[in-house]
């Protein structure tokens, strides 16, 4: 569920099967190497995630794996998108296909450029994390909910609490995160405001 300039799309909960990418300190030039970042959209930029790791892997990265080939919630370790502030990083994630993101814990930048693009990052617990991942390693056709309302994840592993910041929290379930379209929605407010002020000459 990408962004959305037409409405304000709220986003109370994201439904779908998982994949598993293991290890810590995952940055933001593994999940997309900076060559690939001088282009004018991010149109093509879902083929080039993680293209580095999965050469080196030989076809056996888990983004290659058919097991999660339909994947569309990512679970990872900690301090997942680390490195520089690029949000090429969750551009590419999502045109890959993935919605969601959980994990240990996320780099701020990175979690912020999610939010904008209404890619909800959750956490859990160390060892709750490690029973989704084996969950998920078992059987990769099972259903994974992570509900934003209830601060829910449900699986095979069982109902786990999942934690995410209130303030995106609110976000996502008002639709806010669209920045956007907050934006252009308070169009009339703003022209408004600017009309009394003395300083701004608006044109006519």
């Amino acid at each position: 569920m990408g962004n959305n300039e037409d409405v304000l799309v709220k986003i109370e909960s994201v439904d779908g099967t998982g994949c598993v990418v293991r290890g810590d300190d995952i940055d933001t030039d593994r999940i997309i190497p900076a060559r690939f970042m001088k282009v004018v959209t991010f149109d093509d930029m879902g083929r080039h995630a993680f293209e580095d790791a999965r050469k080196a892997a030989k076809g056996k990265h888990p983004l290659d794996d058919e097991r999660f080939s339909d994947a569309s919630i990512l679970v990872c370790g900690q301090n997942f998108g680390c490195g520089s502030s690029r949000e090429h990083a969750p551009q590419a994630l999502m045109r890959f296909g993935f919605r969601a993101f959980i994990g240990g814990s996320f780099a701020e930048i990175f979690a912020g450029n999610c939010t904008s693009l209404g890619l909800p990052c959750v956490t859990l617990p160390e060892d709750d994390l490690a029973k989704l991942m084996g969950a998920i390693d078992l059987d990769p056709t099972q259903s994974i909910s992570i509900d934003l309302r209830t601060r829910k994840i449900s699986s095979r592993a069982g109902e786990m609490e999942a934690r995410v910041p209130d303030g995106v929290r609110q976000q996502f379930l008002e639709g806010s995160w669209n920045a956007t379209r907050v934006l252009l929605d308070a169009g009339d407010a703003i022209e408004k405001t600017a009309a009394a002020l003395p300083y701004v000459e608006l044109p006519v």
